[in-house]
């Protein structure tokens, strides 16, 4: 279903145009319904002032061709001092205390409909995007809601906005499925029709999340070991380029390893052997800092994710203290890590309810 243009033709809308097909999309979608929206493109560059890479520029080539083909304005945004400020510092302080942090979530409630809000997006009554989601009044009160696309729903990555955000979010193809999206996109001939989707973290361009991590934190040595045995199988580079539930890129003869435990103090990786060693699952864990998108909801029986995949899990919550959970899996889940967002869906995981995070 998608939006009525009865409840937004008289708002002031902006658009945060990024050069990706899915927010061209946007403008087009808003231009279909006889609306002219303000584009904008948030410019976030490197901390240091040579370039990592030339897409950014590409980028804003992208949106200025798409805002000029609607007949749109096109601002540019510098949020570059609040990305690095908020959004690297909160990353940075996670993964130093052995956490496995999400900066895309993080980009939405700060960057997105944060720094934007308070720069600009506060002389409009809507900031609309290209996420893959989708808002219902259910009682008088606006809702996050599930995409019908299981594998690009982005539910999770806005699942920490504030109330205020989400009164003011407005996304015009949460309704679509990405394959639509593209054939919208080449049947109006849009520039960036063909071009591939991004897969770093939000606004870090080509950047490898493992270089990001570097610059700032650099490299601190410490044991590997197998957590069954206490045996020594290697050194590792720094915590922070590791996740638990990890498998891939650990470089360990006679695996395969997984990461099942970080020991900030001493500075220790401990690992499992083989494909599904049992230290690898949690079925309980805790939560805390809840943070409902709406209001509060009965939430014994729910759904939940913990990483950007399309299945969700069966659960029931249980309440400990304010904002604070433990959550009962129905099955054993794989890589449960402190630091990661658990969000909560309702049972028929089409309402999103809220998201906190997992803690030790």
């Amino acid at each position: 279903m998608g939006i009525d243009v009865a409840d937004i033709k008289d708002k002031r809308i902006a658009v945060l145009l990024s050069g990706g097909v899915d927010s061209s999309v946007v403008v087009h979608e808003l231009a279909q319904m006889g609306l002219h929206p303000d584009c904008f493109y948030i410019k976030i560059g490197p901390e240091e002032a040579e370039e990592w890479d030339c897409s950014s520029e590409e980028d804003l080539e992208m949106a200025t061709a798409v805002a000029a083909k609607y007949g749109c304005r096109l601002q540019v945004v510098d949020c570059h001092k609040e990305y690095w400020s908020e959004v690297t510092k909160y990353t940075m302080e996670k993964v130093k205390a052995g956490y496995t942090p999400n900066p895309d979530v993080m980009c939405n409630r700060l960057i997105k409909f944060g720094a934007f809000d308070a720069k600009v997006g506060h002389q409009y009554d809507l900031i609309a995007t290209g996420h893959y989601a989708q808002t219902e009044v259910i009682d008088g009160k606006k809702w996050l809601v599930t995409s019908p696309d299981p594998v690009k729903d982005q539910t999770d990555f806005l699942a920490q906005i504030y109330d205020w955000q989400l009164k003011k979010a407005l996304f015009p193809i949460g309704h679509y499925q990405k394959n639509e999206v593209r054939e919208i996109a080449e049947r109006e001939h849009l520039v960036n029709a063909k071009r591939r989707d991004s897969q770093g973290i939000c606004f870090l361009g080509q950047i490898d999340y493992n270089e990001y991590l570097r610059r700032y934190l650099g490299e601190k040595h410490g044991d590997v070991i197998e957590l069954e045995t206490g045996k020594k199988i290697g050194e590792h580079r720094g915590l922070w380029f590791h996740t638990i539930g990890q498998r891939h890129g650990l470089g360990f003869g006679g695996g395969p390893w997984f990461v099942v435990k970080k020991d900030v103090q001493a500075n220790v990786l401990y690992v499992s052997r083989g494909y599904d060693p049992k230290t690898a699952y949690k079925s309980d864990f805790k939560v805390h800092d809840f943070h409902f998108l709406t209001e509060p909801l009965d939430m014994e029986h729910i759904t939940f994710k913990i990483r950007h995949t399309p299945e969700y899990h069966p659960a029931t919550i249980e309440k400990t203290a304010e904002g604070c959970y433990i959550v009962h899996a129905a099955q054993p889940i794989h890589g449960v890590a402190p630091g990661q967002f658990c969000v909560v869906y309702d049972e028929q995981h089409h309402r999103c309810i809220g998201s906190a995070e997992i803690t030790v």
